[in-house]
């Protein structure tokens, strides 16, 4: 469950109670292996592996990822703006490393 912070509201901003049953959530955990399937768009992602595990490692429940996505062939079958394995391993590669990164291994599945 999220808490949050109202602390970075500028000062005349109204007063609002922070909203109530927010959570993240993670495709599968299972000893400390957190995974995640991304059919979506690129932004998701990105997201999932270099803010979303970043956090759930910080939490303490996962210390290394597996993101599962589909390779150029097989998201050329899906709907528009679908992103792809070699998209996402290039932009990592060329990215660097942070001293925030943790493990995680990018799977590209096919469709035949």
């Amino acid at each position: 469950m999220c808490d949050y912070s109202t602390d970075f509201y500028v000062s005349d901003a109204p007063a609002r109670k922070p909203p109530k049953g927010a959570f993240r959530e993670m495709d599968f955990v299972k000893d400390k292996l957190g995974v995640e399937v991304q059919f979506g768009k690129y932004a998701f992602m990105v997201y999932n592996v270099c803010a979303k595990m970043t956090i759930f490692r910080n939490l303490g429940y996962i210390d290394a990822g597996v993101e599962i996505v589909p390779v150029k062939g097989f998201a050329e079958q899906m709907s528009s703006g679908v992103s792809y394995f070699e998209q996402f391993v290039w932009d990592l590669e060329h990215g660097g490393v942070a001293d925030i990164d943790i493990p995680v291994l990018i799977l590209g599945i096919d469709h035949e």
